[in-house]
């Protein structure tokens, strides 16, 4: 299956998604989960990256909030790798008529496949009553992986369901017009493993367990100090993998100093302090460029509204063929 003719593709042949929605800071686990593979796939093909601030209106009404929540994730991408000239990045507001192809999606979309998706049984189970938006939400988001031609999409073992909803929809669109849409592949990373929590659960903000990129150092050092370690005698051997020391250490460690860190660990002798502080340094230092950049980013307002309209110009330009496509399709463009 072929993108339409004459949809521009800026970078390469293959075309990658991801998409991000702005709720807060940006921490240790959304960096090893999404954003670091996010930034490696600029060499893999077309990268399109996008804030996906539409769909977080299905639970962030306050609009001081969301503003600049948004604002602050635009400037957080941009300074941890994610380049406008080696991909297309843009904000999902500033590129409208995605909801326009939304909407032509929903009218392929049965009810019973929405009651099924896992956001909305949750809030069901959960004794909320969703909004239209979140229930509808799934379509947004195929319409975000298929409305810009995309082949990969890169996504968790829980975010799987949601390509699979865009699949199903193109299927029933091109069983009905032809081929005329591309039909996208989930890519889920094996080798990605959970990320560990200052608790030892799962790092996320519904735990409270995170730790911010950009976190303040005093407040770094305070968290990292803080994680809970067994009480095994500073001389008895350690096991690396019994908390998130270790495994947080090597992420931002060159491998010989976490070959080394594990030796010390193992041998004895050698405390979970001393490698509390070893963390809390190596942390500082391997973020402390990305850090500098955000700072320079966030001191250029006017330079950010420009790269935001340029990476919305090229996604529009890449969404255009596609969309009149279906157009034509449906019937809506009847002259």
């Amino acid at each position: 299956m072929r993108v339409p003719a004459g949809t521009p593709t800026f970078f390469g042949s293959m075309r990658i998604l991801s998409g991000i929605k702005p709720s807060g800071e940006i921490h240790f686990g959304n960096y090893l989960g999404m954003l670091k593979p996010m930034v490696e796939s600029q060499s893999r093909g077309e990268l399109l990256c996008f804030i996906a601030n539409l769909h977080s209106l299905t639970s962030v009404l306050d609009g001081v909030q969301m503003a600049a929540w948004t604002r602050q994730m635009a400037i957080d991408i941009l300074a941890l790798g994610i380049d406008p000239e080696k991909s297309v990045f843009w904000m999902q507001s500033d590129h409208p008529e995605i909801t326009e192809f939304s909407w032509y999606l929903s009218n392929f979309t049965p009810v019973g496949l929405l009651e099924r998706m896992h956001a909305y049984k949750d809030a069901i189970s959960n004794g909320k009553s969703p909004n239209a938006g979140l229930f509808t939400y799934p379509v947004l988001m195929a319409a975000d992986i298929v409305g810009y031609g995309v082949h990969k999409v890169p996504v968790g073992r829980d975010q799987k369901q949601h390509v699979e909803v865009a699949r199903d929809l193109v299927d029933a669109i091109n069983h009905r017009y032809g081929d005329i849409l591309v039909k996208p592949e989930p890519e889920i990373g094996e080798d990605v493993a959970t990320v560990l929590g200052l608790d030892g659960q799962k790092m996320s903000k519904s735990y409270g367990n995170t730790l911010g990129i950009f976190a303040d150092p005093a407040e770094v050092k305070k968290k990292i100090m803080a994680i809970a370690t067994d009480s095994t005698p500073m001389d008895a051997p350690k096991d690396p993998d019994s908390n998130p020391v270790f495994s947080w250490y090597r992420h931002v460690a060159s491998g010989e100093a976490a070959a080394e860190m594990d030796r010390k660990l193992r041998a004895g002798g050698y405390g979970w302090g001393h490698a509390k502080k070893e963390l809390v340094q190596a942390y500082l230092d391997h973020f402390a460029p990305y850090r500098e950049r955000r700072d320079a980013i966030a001191e250029d307002l006017d330079g950010l509204k420009k790269i935001m309209a340029m990476g919305a110009e090229k996604a529009r330009a890449i969404h255009k063929p596609i969309l009149e496509t279906l157009r034509r399709a449906v019937g809506v463009r009847y002259l």
